[in-house]
């Protein structure tokens, strides 16, 4: 009867589920570097903001609060150089970017017919998103050269899995082509403040789109920045007419982020101390973590941003190598899961404690 599920590519982690079994059974336990998901401490001026705005009886709405709205504003222009967002339309705070990106093509009209550009190398749920709608996905090493009539094309740098950071050169041609052929760059900026060899760009800031937002939207989450993906909190900024053609339809769907969260994303977008603190843990575990699986005879390309390091094992494809680690305890994510130029890879998270990134780094060495 219902038959929406079939659509969409497979659920990726359930194919883990015996390689995490032998992982568990080392003597000290697993050590999953698999799904990026934060382990560390919630700011506490973030869990201080939520408590203070618990008492919230009354709906949100769609749009969400000016506070909310400005405080991510200000950060764009102090962290990323990105200035001339309207805060009164130019901005939409989302219940974490992967509702959003998943529901894009949707609620922009996209559908049967229509392409959608993805990286090659991808977050699987861009692939999804286009899927929900009906409409032609298309992986692609580089969106400029496809050839044929394209709707909404992504971005994502520093990229999910490999952690390439895209050139403000190839930034700049992407909007270019994206503005010729009047198709819509969605750029997924979740990592940019986890540049590690090179400082990643916005698609927003000046020197990438000569100061106009037309054609162009940034998608932003305090996931990783601020370690609140529980909390789901986000927004997206850019072409004030997509942004306003969301907020419209957002609307009738009841898409609001609570107000307690948009308290605590103030919060989080007004300071820069706990992510530089944040920063200085990810890099300790990334020096580590890459020492050791490069001693070990592991290959570390492109990971020069981001919270992953993209390994590859000249004995091994993507399934083997998952396997050798589990053997040692350690679960990774395979490369394949974002794509056919995966199948010799892993993606190896930065997200354990520096306990089980340490315990980690044992093994590898032992």
């Amino acid at each position: 009867m219902f038959e929406t599920s079939s659509r969409l590519p497979d659920f990726p982690w359930d194919k883990l589920a015996p390689y995490k079994q032998k992982a568990a059974e080392h003597p000290d336990g697993i050590v999953d570097l698999s799904i990026g998901s934060p382990v560390d401490p919630v700011p506490d001026l973030v869990k201080k903001a939520l408590a203070d705005a618990a008492d919230a009886p009354s709906y949100p709405t769609t749009i969400g609060t000016s506070t909310a709205r400005q405080a991510a504003v200000d950060w764009m222009a102090r962290r990323l150089d990105v200035t001339g967002v309207d805060p009164q339309t130019g901005i939409l705070p989302v219940i974490g970017t992967k509702e959003l990106i998943m529901l894009l093509p949707t609620l922009l009209g996209i559908g049967a017919g229509d392409t959608v550009l993805i990286p090659d190398l991808a977050y699987p749920t861009y692939e999804a998103g286009a899927a929900l709608a009906r409409a032609t996905c298309v992986p692609v090493s580089d969106p400029t050269t496809y050839d044929g009539p394209v709707r909404v094309a992504y971005l994502n740098s520093p990229r999910n899995p490999t952690g390439e950071i895209t050139s403000a050169d190839d930034l700049r041609r992407a909007v270019e082509w994206a503005r010729a052929n009047d198709v819509l760059l969605v750029s997924d900026e979740c990592y940019l403040e986890f540049g590690w060899d090179a400082r990643p760009l916005s698609v927003l800031h000046p020197d990438v789109c000569g100061g106009s937002f037309d054609n162009l939207l940034a998608v932003h989450s305090l996931s990783k920045r601020s370690n609140l993906a529980g909390y789901r909190a986000g927004f997206v900024a850019g072409d004030e007419t997509v942004v306003t053609e969301l907020l419209a339809v957002r609307k009738h769907a009841g898409l609001m982020v609570p107000s307690p969260i948009q308290a605590a994303m103030a919060a989080a977008f007004a300071d820069d101390a706990h992510v530089e603190e944040q920063r200085a843990r990810y890099l300790r575990r990334r020096s580590v973590l890459r020492d050791a699986l490069t001693d070990a005879g592991w290959a570390i390309t492109l990971s020069n941003g981001g919270l992953y390091l993209w390994a590859e094992h000249p004995s091994y494809d993507a399934y083997g190598s998952v396997g050798a680690l589990a053997d040692r305890g350690i679960l990774v994510a395979p490369g394949a899961f974002y794509g056919t130029a995966g199948e010799r890879h892993v993606r190896v998270a930065l997200t354990g404690t520096d306990e089980r990134i340490d315990a980690a780094v044992k093994r590898l060495q032992d």
